[in-house]
């Protein structure tokens, strides 16, 4: 088994396509590629946000609580989400092959790596940041993929707004960052 493994990782096409990072065009094209695709099969903008507040809300059904009065999921297709369940939620699916790819992607090139937190402030910087950028997506109605990414490629001025508050917000949270919790 382990020459199975030698003889594959030295396999000059699993070098190209799992160990070495894509350039920024094949990125660009790979993303452009995926878009169109999403597009053409479900006739709406790719997105990401919206299927995390259907995961809060099972949750905490899982937990006795109850969503059906909440504004947010008050329409009859948000309703049809939350009773149909993870696996019959699309948004669901493509979040999890995104996580799930991302790991790979990680372990594929051989990135992967468990770090000792540092400090408690490490932990506050990354909560509190967490959960900004998650309260900042639902504020915007979505993040970069849906209000930044779909949204320039459809030509929307929503997007480009998206992108001059969000590298703003970028430089600031850097700034933040090195200032107190470096």
């Amino acid at each position: 088994m382990n020459a199975f493994w030698l003889k594959i990782t030295s396999n000059r096409f699993y070098k190209r396509l799992l160990k070495e990072p894509f350039t920024y065009v094949t990125g660009a094209v790979l993303l452009a590629v995926f878009a169109i695709a999403h597009l053409a099969v479900f006739s709406k903008g790719w997105g990401v946000t919206s299927a995390f507040a259907d995961w809060g809300a099972w949750m905490y059904k899982l937990v006795g609580g109850n969503v059906d009065n909440w504004a947010y999921f008050s329409s009859e297709k948000a309703q049809k989400t939350l009773s149909g369940g993870f696996m019959n939620d699309g948004g669901s699916i493509r979040n999890l092959g995104i996580i799930l790819g991302a790991f790979l992607a990680t372990l594929f090139a051989s990135e992967f790596k468990l770090k000792k937190i540092k400090s408690k402030k490490q932990i506050v910087a990354a909560a509190l940041g967490g959960l900004l950028m998650g309260y900042g997506a639902r504020l915007a109605n979505g993040c970069n993929i849906g209000a930044l990414f779909t949204s320039i490629s459809s030509l929307s001025l929503s997007g480009w707004i998206f992108w001059l508050f969000l590298f703003g917000g970028a430089f600031i949270g850097s700034k933040l960052l090195a200032k107190y919790f470096m």
